[in-house]
């Protein structure tokens, strides 16, 4: 059997500008992974892969913010915040991912804390000058 696969090129992520992550039912799994008080009954394997779906929602996410605090002045301080914020994403992001809980959370409270930071970026950012 033969399988077609389409691979775009997109090295300046034109594509996923346009598609921004879809945050409701992340939010959702955020908030009952968050909820966890012990052991959820999950195997290794399911641990593992919701980890890797956070995970692939937190580079999302953090280039969203890096748009963002691109759209600011240099000296504005939000964009040197949110530079502070991606690098300690990035050493985060860097640590391999485990089938744990303790690392399904701390992948949780990543998301969250880079969704806060897009909302106050996108709050920071200049309206554009409309003439008339």
């Amino acid at each position: 059997m033969s399988s077609r696969h389409l691979v775009l090129h997109d090295p300046e992520g034109h594509l996923e500008a346009k598609f921004p992550v879809d945050r409701a039912p992340h939010e959702c799994l955020i908030k009952a992974v968050l909820g966890w008080t012990g052991d959820p009954g999950l195997t290794t394997a399911d641990l593992q892969q919701i980890a890797l779906l956070l995970t692939g929602v937190a580079r999302a996410v953090a280039d969203d913010v890096r748009r963002a605090a691109d759209l600011l002045p240099d000296e504005h301080a939000a964009r040197a915040l949110a530079d502070v914020v991606l690098d300690e994403v990035d050493g985060r992001l860097s640590v391999s991912v485990e089938g744990t809980v303790r690392c399904v959370q701390g992948r949780a409270r990543l998301v969250r804390a880079l969704f806060e930071r897009l909302d106050r970026l996108v709050g920071a950012v200049p309206e554009p000058v409309t003439t008339s």
